[in-house]
């Protein structure tokens, strides 16, 4: 590697963050990305390990030797060749991936990691400014068809790949702009949805259609289309004008509480709060928008989905904000030698939860379970909880431990159980028992599922995951597609 001894050398250098009392005013991105100077010293951390656990704790497989080895040397130029051969949306990544393959560098044995995750970062978003990254339209027709349901991250990277080897692409997106989750469930503040637009321009320069407002379901003529769709088109239909189709819907159907008061106003999914204020950002004037200001909010659910409700929150002028975990307290540093290389367990402070907490709002509770929504008439006014411990494997509530909490909102953050069924069932496509596509991941039947040239991908076939996953799953899935269609395929696994 560039710099064998940089490793003992060089401290890890975290990238920077706009202040809090300035950041908190909008919902623009806040994090200052490495400089050149900055990325080449933390590069230089990267060690000639031997073994790069770093490759296969990245669920996209980044060769992350490479490319952190041509930032040190100054080739910047090549790096986003690399960074590009197995990720085709780096600036998503880099944003908003929790960089597991951080977590299995070698480095992170007895230190800090080295910072890939702004390493790249800082690759992909120079490659934009230096107009590096530019359409690749494939040099030959095929002349075959694939559609593609979804336009998330898993059906983004499916089209450009299957487009980038001569198939016509056609994405169908039920919402009124491309990206799926990337763009109404996660904050601007945490990836500015320019970003994906630019994205869809390289996309259809390189031949790829995308036709937004459009649902694919069996519905009867006088159903009432939902989720801002304007049209219905049915799996028939689909299936007689294409040669291939490609479910990659996300995981949508929030897990929800049921427990008593649960139809109280002011109790709501975190997936209705989250994509209102996303599209509020992008000019969209929603009536009667779901907000926080001056509200004593409770967000259920300790995971990113719950963060960036806090964030939010923090942003909207909440009066308080308390976050509710059900598992226990994490410990504040893992424990490295049992876990390395693999994803630890530890106590994750988000960059929503410190600036909410310097605001003095954020309060967080763990191993803490709601028992009943409170209100008067039809309100939400509190909320009634218990703290649990672990007893035989088992979450038990502790006696004696009941609270009642003032709420005038609370939001439940607490994941996504499984796709929308009305697609799956719209083709017939066998699910597993999470309600999840049912397919495998083979190399010769991957992601192909009971229905003849039906392929499911994402978190329609995997369920709830992260974006690198979905990407993964994406190109994998184009790969077997074009295996499908052409006896044959030069797409990368």
């Amino acid at each position: 590697m560039g710099k064998v001894t940089g490793f003992m050398e060089f401290e890890r250098i975290e990238e920077g963050y706009a202040p809090v009392a300035e950041r908190v005013k909008n919902y623009k991105e806040f994090v200052i990305t490495l400089d050149q100077s900055q990325a080449k010293v933390q590069s230089a951390r990267c060690m000639d390990c031997g073994t790069p656990f770093c490759n296969n704790g990245c669920p996209v497989n980044n060769i992350i030797p490479d490319f952190n080895d041509l930032v040190y040397q100054g080739d910047w130029r090549n790096t986003i060749e690399v960074l590009h051969s197995t990720n085709n949306f780096p600036e998503f990544t880099g944003r908003i991936c929790p960089a597991p393959c951080e977590a299995a560098c070698v480095v992170n044995v007895n230190n800090d990691p080295v910072g890939i995750k702004s390493i790249e970062h800082a690759i992909i978003d120079r490659a934009w400014s230096e107009g590096w990254v530019t359409p690749r339209p494939a040099a030959v027709k095929t002349g075959k068809t694939v559609a593609i349901v979804g336009s998330g991250p898993a059906g983004l990277a499916a089209a450009q790949q299957l487009a980038r080897v001569g198939h016509a692409v056609t994405v169908f997106e039920k919402n009124d702009r491309v990206g799926g989750l990337l763009r109404y469930g996660i904050p601007d503040f945490k990836m500015e949805k320019s970003h994906i637009d630019r994205r869809v321009k390289q996309m259809e320069a390189e031949g790829v259609t995308f036709r937004t407002g459009v649902l694919v379901a069996n519905l009867p003529p006088s159903a009432k289309v939902t989720n801002w769709a304007k049209e219905v088109v049915s799996a028939e239909q689909l299936m007689k004008e294409f040669d291939a189709v490609l479910l990659a819907g996300g995981s949508e159907q929030s897990r929800d509480l049921p427990v008593p008061g649960r139809d109280l106003t002011g109790v709501y999914f975190a997936m209705e709060f989250l994509p209102q204020q996303n599209k509020v950002v992008a000019g969209d004037k929603i009536k009667d928008q779901l907000r926080a200001d001056d509200k004593n909010v409770i967000v259920i659910g300790g995971g990113d989905t719950g963060s960036d409700c806090v964030g939010t929150s923090t942003r909207h002028g909440a009066q308080s904000v308390t976050q509710f975990e059900v598992m226990p307290m994490p410990p504040e540093e893992e424990n490295k030698p049992l876990v390395w290389p693999y994803w630890p367990l530890k106590l994750r402070t988000s960059s929503s939860h410190e600036e909410s907490q310097e605001k003095g709002l954020l309060r967080r509770e763990f191993a803490i379970s709601t028992k009943e929504f409170l209100g008067k008439d039809g309100k939400l006014t509190g909320l009634k909880t218990v703290h649990v411990e672990m007893k035989d494997g088992k979450l038990t509530e502790v006696p004696g431990t009941e609270k009642e909490w003032p709420a005038d909102m609370v939001l439940l953050a607490m994941g996504f159980t499984n796709p929308l069924a009305t697609v799956l069932e719209a083709f017939g496509v066998d699910k597993d028992v999470r309600g999840n596509a049912k397919a495998g991941t083979e190399d010769q039947t991957g992601y192909i599922t009971n229905v003849p040239k039906v392929f499911a991908a994402g978190d329609m076939r995997r369920g709830q995951s992260l974006v690198v996953w979905a990407i993964r799953e994406g190109r994998q899935a184009a790969r077997a597609v074009d295996q499908f269609l052409m006896g044959q395929t030069s797409l990368p696994r």
